[in-house]
């Protein structure tokens, strides 16, 4: 019973990674056909930040005993985390999905490693070690995760033909039908732009939440002060942009569907999976699952939105991804050797038990490290002197 109790721990994690995966591929759906229906990207995320906002709200409450006390320097880098990984990050990849296709975003995802071991190397958060495989596994992942992502910008090549979906939505396409003025055009080039715009956001909070973390452990806590303050920069950003109050309604459907989604399962239910997988099996196991979103964003978009896949699209989200895995090895590896550099060194000291080291001995116990003692023994009528064993960690 108590092996099957542990097969499903362990199985638990991966299949809550997997819905986190589910919950980002339909926040893509659902966010892509309400802007091409012509949803403004900034209204959607004003929108998301608020429903995230209620959403999370509640388990704030849950530390509001165990968290420490907030300061202004606290305020001030939640604040710079809501400029980073809300505002920036959110609003440059919502307009990057207007531009673009669900299928390309969530490619272009998956250089976050690569972008985020840059900025860390700049901030001197990281070091790139040219001398060990680790560093050079992490030098030629970041190459390859830019190189795949500048070839599935410019580059799309021969439509790779995967037939016809039978599962096709005709709703969708009805869904995605203009309803404003607004709707604008893919654009091959200022889609990715503003993806890998949206990246660098995402990776600069990254190094901002690094140190906020260690100065105030509460993250349900963070994250709604976050989505709040979030919630009012996108929401004066959108209304200076956007003065028509039509643009604001949400008695569309799926503009409706699409904010609640984005704020609810995109937000919440998503960080909340993701923050407890992360303590069960840590940040490393997590980001590994980042390259599913863009098969099941994939499978998705042709079936239900037949949106084609080409070459180009297929070769560089090969390279993304082996770029990526070739950054979380080096990384992994990394961790490792700083783990055992870390870790408690045990010194074993043998001294052979006699009379002129007993003061010795008196002295060592009386000291908090660690001391065993073992007594003399006889064999074959015979004193031997026992080896006492000092253990200093």
């Amino acid at each position: 019973m108590g092996i099957m109790k542990s097969r499903v721990g362990d199985c638990m994690p991966f299949l809550v990674m997997v819905i986190v995966q589910f919950c980002y591929a339909g926040m893509n759906i659902t966010s892509k056909v309400a802007l091409d229906s012509g949803m403004n990207p900034l209204v959607l995320v004003s929108y998301r930040q608020i429903f995230a906002t209620l959403a999370i709200a509640p388990f704030s409450f849950l530390e509001w005993k165990t968290r420490p006390k907030i300061t202004l320097p606290i305020l001030f880098q939640i604040f710079l985390c809501s400029l980073t990984g809300a505002v920036a990050n959110q609003v440059f990849y919502f307009i990057g999905l207007k531009y673009s296709s669900a299928i390309i975003t969530s490619a272009l995802s998956n250089i976050l490693p690569a972008v985020t071991f840059l900025l860390a190397v700049i901030f001197r958060q990281e070091s790139a070690g040219l001398r060990k495989k680790e560093g050079i596994a992490k030098v030629v992942g970041t190459m390859l995760c830019v190189g795949g992502a500048m070839l599935l910008s410019f580059y799309h090549g021969e439509n790779i033909n995967l037939g016809k979906s039978n599962i096709h939505w005709s709703y969708l396409d009805e869904a995605r039908v203009p309803t404003t003025t607004t709707s604008t055009p893919t654009n091959p080039l200022l889609g990715p732009i503003f993806i890998i715009l949206s990246t660098v956001g995402w990776a600069a909070w990254f190094i901002i939440q690094a140190g906020l973390s260690e100065k105030f452990p509460a993250p349900y806590t963070t994250t709604t002060l976050m989505c709040s303050m979030a919630s009012v920069e996108c929401g004066a950003i959108g209304m200076i942009v956007e003065h028509n109050m039509s643009a604001w309604s949400l008695t569309n459907n799926i503009w409706l569907v699409a904010s609640l989604y984005a704020g609810v399962m995109g937000s919440a239910v998503a960080f909340f999976l993701t923050s407890w997988s992360i303590q069960r099996k840590g940040p490393l196991y997590v980001s590994v699952f980042s390259p599913m979103l863009l098969i099941v964003v994939a499978i998705f978009s042709w079936a239900l939105l037949s949106e084609k896949i080409y070459v180009g699209t297929a070769i560089g989200s090969v390279l993304i991804i082996g770029g990526l895995y070739a950054v979380l090895w080096g990384k992994n590896k990394e961790m490792k050797l700083l783990q055992d550099v870390k870790a408690p060194k045990v010194v074993v000291l043998i001294e052979e038990k006699d009379d002129q080291y007993d003061d010795i001995s008196s002295d060592l116990e009386l000291q908090t490290t660690p001391y065993v003692h073992f007594p003399k023994c006889k064999h074959n009528n015979q004193d031997h002197h026992h080896l006492d064993t000092n253990i200093i960690i």
